[in-house]
């Protein structure tokens, strides 16, 4: 990680390539899309995680890992076609069910969802309302959010 005042540049793990940019949402405990997360709306819809209620949609994701359900690859993928999805994923811990929704998303509906896996340690370098780029090769510049 390298740090020039407000902005940091993370050197992620791709897991699907694409670019993407916008604010982010860091959550404070994994998610199971399948009963999770709404589709059609884009908010955290499990009553026991932490971010009841935030909205994921049009956001660059960061979480720990994707958590339970083979079913969570469907569920992004109708997302991703409800355009409900966020911009991008980036995760602690590689999630293969996460990356094969956002595959099967990318091939029917030509729509995609990059997802990353961050370094060891880098997720406390990302803060929610950041700005974010995730870039194709893997690099991830986060310009700190100072309101």
């Amino acid at each position: 990680m390298t740090r020039s005042g407000h902005r940091a540049s993370l050197a992620g793990r791709v897991l699907l390539a694409g670019e993407a940019a916008g604010s982010a949402l860091v959550l404070e405990a994994p998610l199971s899309l399948w009963g999770g997360m709404d589709p059609r709306t884009g908010r955290i819809s499990d009553h026991h995680h932490p971010q009841l209620g935030a909205t994921i949609t049009g956001k660059i994701l960061v979480m720990p890992s994707g958590r339970g359900s083979s079913s969570s690859s469907s569920v992004l993928a109708e997302a991703i076609r409800l355009g409900t999805a966020p911009l991008a994923i980036l995760l602690a811990e590689p999630d293969e069910i996460l990356v094969l929704g956002a595959l099967v998303a990318e091939y029917l509906y030509e729509r995609t969802c990059p997802i990353l896996a961050l370094p060891e340690g880098a997720r406390g370098a990302i803060a929610t309302g950041d700005h974010v780029a995730v870039s194709g090769d893997g690099t991830v510049t986060v310009t700190r959010h100072l309101g």
